[in-house]
């Protein structure tokens, strides 16, 4: 603890004096002026200048360490009236505006975006992609509803498992080993059983970050990736909402004011609410005969409700709670079911007087899964707690210091049983505390990004000591050179069965402390599951608006823990002879992931491009054989396309194809009897009758079959009013009707694919 109060000391220490200076400081926020909702990814810059900046996902910018004198603040956005204003500023003055963009009656054919050109050229940005709502839309979407899960799949380094039982694996790692935070709640599992779908409402987002890798010291308590999403805030000048159906699902948004504001600028409140449910079980027997008389077994219902208060100078307080809830009755064998709870705070402070921006969050989440199966086999897991966060920015020209506290909270339940090893159980409560430091630093054609995170676990008495690292370097206005790197640590693990063809069933256990003494021969030194990051490549804006972008990744996972499915002794004095992989109920591994991902992207006009290659090898190693974990795919390819037209661009079309390469499987090798001795060594094995046993060949040592499949939609808009708008979406998924595996049964031989062709249609309401 004392190393940990030396650091927040550290950080007081860090606050610059210098920010009240000889220059002045330009900083508020953009907001529609339809909706008052904030106007994310906008440039705001002073013309004929270098000084300028982007919005962030609240509607925010600063623009600092300006020279006293008066300048024409210009604000741009696609599809939105640029707006100038002429300003003075003073030394040492502090102005703070609030801009409102309304809709431009004309269409616009291009705008100068002189601020995002200006970020590419300071902002270090490895391994992140930005998402907004409009790219979501961009996606073929299946029902006719864009969705969250389906954009995902096709950004650079993300691999999915598919369909039906579709999980996300970004960069090698699994989905524990991904963060997941919503308005900064941490959500333990974001997808739906059937992998098309997330819990996320798609018209409730206002933007997403996602970090396949290398992210810096603001994020921890995770070894892969983080996933950062922002839901937007009610409507602050009408009710207004959107009723959806189609054959797969249903929704019904409504959101509105509570206090109007007075003027603008004043203070305001709004809601939101959001309620999604599928029907796919019983429309995918009715409307579909080409799926099996069982039909889609997957159902789920997502509630979301939120509140905004909103204060004249910007600063804000949101309220939310959520309810998530995902059932499937596969073959009238397994039944799984899941249910996530959660509710929160965060706010947004903007002190009058200082250039300090401070946010904070306090959230409480709740998740539960159990699983049964025929064979008897008793599986649950729950996790529940909370975790809490204050940081610190402040903007210096081009430069930014930031430092924050973060404290959490988590209990888990877990058991699982399994034939080897009888019954695994746990119950454990934690407590973890971290803080970070992180100052970028732009000094010419060279950006420094360095970060420092101490994490402490306190269940484990363990600390980890995380530096992290991004640079970038502008050889030209064109082309960019970047990297970035850092350690990691987590203490969370999932139980999965690496003998399953498919997993439905994720469960969450804090790390253990009675792991192996030794691994690979090396003295086992520390609890945590630990990873180092290493990531280069480079930008290059290309002629004919189009954008290169190319990132090579290493990935070292030097230490991990699984459940020890190998057990086949207690792990009692009786068996101190025997080996700990034969015993303990956890076990070591480590592995490592590298890989390459290329993106291609056009955006100009009416056409939209995406087009992805992913390179990627992942290896584990688990003391005993190294193998390819289930998620390893060698290559992926991602091709995108967005098309308008129409005299009124209200027509779009749009289309993905997507090609994986062979996923790795364990084999069977052939049948036997297994005798259970029930009577123990009293059993007359020569009247018993015994089980089906099967004899398995080397872990992951073969190969499924390749996947690819082409998605097509047409989307048609009619502008009723200013207000009203209908639109019709009509959608085909898997077009050329391939099969691609989904499941195998190993004692039948029979065979269950992922979605064959899929037509569907929507109809969506907004008022």
């Amino acid at each position: 603890m004392k190393k940990l109060q030396s650091l927040l000391g550290l950080f007081l220490a860090l606050i610059p004096s210098f920010l009240y200076s000889q220059t002045a400081e330009i900083r508020g926020f953009v907001y529609e002026e339809e909706t008052s909702e904030p106007s994310i990814y906008t440039s705001v810059y002073l013309k004929g200048t270098t000084y300028g900046n982007q919005t962030n996902l609240d509607g925010f910018f600063s623009i600092s360490k300006i020279p006293p004198g008066s300048y024409v603040l210009t604000v741009t956005s696609v599809g939105y009236d640029t707006i100038k204003s002429d300003i003075t500023v003073k030394a040492g003055e502090i102005v703070t505006k609030k801009l409102y963009l309304k809709k431009s009656a004309i269409q616009m054919k291009e705008v100068q975006v002189s601020a995002e050109n200006e970020e590419k050229k300071t902002d270090v940005r490895v391994s992140v992609n930005k998402i907004t709502p409009r790219e979501m839309r961009q996606v073929p979407t299946t029902g006719g509803e864009p969705d969250l899960a389906q954009y995902l799949s096709v950004l650079p380094g993300v691999i999915s498992s598919g369909d039906q039982g579709g999980q996300l694996y970004i960069r090698g790692g699994t989905p524990i080993q991904n963060k997941v935070l919503l308005d900064g709640m941490i959500i333990y599992n974001p997808f739906h059983s059937i992998g098309i779908y997330s819990v996320f409402d798609a018209d409730i987002i206002r933007g997403v970050d996602v970090y396949t890798g290398g992210f810096n010291a603001e994020y921890g308590d995770r070894i892969s990736s983080v996933m950062d999403i922002t839901t937007r805030d009610g409507n602050k000048k009408r009710v207004a909402g959107k009723i959806s159906a189609n054959t797969l699902t249903a929704k019904a948004l409504l959101e509105g004011p509570i206090k109007k504001e007075s003027e603008a600028g004043g203070g305001s409140s709004s809601f939101l609410m959001s309620f999604k449910k599928s029907y796919l079980e019983q429309t995918s027997k009715s409307l579909y005969t080409n799926i099996d008389s069982t039909g889609l077994p997957y159902s789920f219902t997502d509630i979301y409700g939120k509140i905004s208060l909103n204060s004249a100078s910007g600063s804000k307080l949101n309220l939310f709670g959520f309810n998530f809830t995902d059932g499937v009755d596969y073959d009238q064998n397994t039944d799984l079911n899941w249910k996530s709870t959660g509710a929160g705070a965060n706010f947004l402070l903007v002190p009058a007087e200082s250039s300090v921006l401070i946010d904070g969050i306090f959230a409480w989440s709740k998740y539960r899964i159990t699983l049964t199966e025929p064979d008897g086999r008793e599986r649950y897991s729950s996790i529940s707690g909370f975790n809490t966060g204050l940081n610190f920015s402040y903007f210096l020209g081009k430069d930014e210091l930031k430092y924050g506290l973060e404290v959490l909270g988590f209990k888990t339940d877990y058991q699982f049983s399994s034939f080897n090893s009888g019954t695994v159980s746990q119950i454990e409560n934690t407590t973890e505390l971290a803080g970070f430091v992180r100052y970028k630093k732009v000094a010419g054609n060279l950006v420094v990004d360095p970060g420092f995170r101490v994490n402490y676990y306190s269940s484990l008495s363990e600390m980890s000591a995380e530096p992290r690292l991004g640079i970038k370097y502008n050889v030209t206005d064109k082309l960019r050179l970047k990297a970035a790197g850092g350690y990691y640590s987590q203490n969370l693990l999932a139980a999965t069965s690496d003998r399953d063809v498919v997993n439905l069933f994720y469960g969450f256990l804090s790390g253990s402390d009675e792991l192996p003494d030794k691994f690979n021969g090396k003295d086992v030194t520390s609890l945590l599951q630990k990873a180092k990051h290493a990531i280069a490549g480079f930008e290059l804006d290309l002629p004919f608006h189009m954008t290169l972008n190319v990132e090579g990744y290493f990935k070292d996972f030097t230490q991990l823990e699984n459940i020890n499915r190998d057990k086949i002794y207690e792990d009692d004095s009786q068996h101190n002879n025997k080996p700990d992989s034969l015993k303990k109920d956890f076990i070591i591994e480590n592995g490592t992931a590298r890989g390459v991902d290329v993106l291609l992207k056009y955006e100009y006009r009416k056409l939209y491009v995406w087009a992805v290659y992913s390179l990627g090898y992942v290896k584990r190693f688990d003391g005993v054989r190294s193998y390819w974990p289930g998620f390893d795919r060698r290559h992926n390819v991602n091709l995108v396309v967005s098309y308008h037209f129409g005299k009124k661009d209200n027509w779009q079309a749009s289309g993905r194809w997507n090609f994986g390469s062979p996923f790795p499987f364990t084999q069977t090798q052939g049948f036997y009897e297994n005798l259970t001795f029930p009577d123990g060594i009293g059993t007359d094995i020569t009247n018993q009758n015994g089980e089906l046993g099967v004899y398995y060949a080397g872990l992951n040592g073969g190969r499924l079959s390749y996947f690819h499949r082409l998605d097509l939609s047409l989307q048609y808009t009619w502008k009723i009013s200013k207000t009203n708008t209908l639109e019709a979406v009509a959608s085909v998924t898997n077009v050329y009707d391939r099969r691609n595996i989904f499941y195998v049964n190993r004692i039948t031989g029979s065979r269950v694919y992922q979605l064959p062709v899929l037509p569907s249609l929507g109809v969506n309401f907004s008022f």
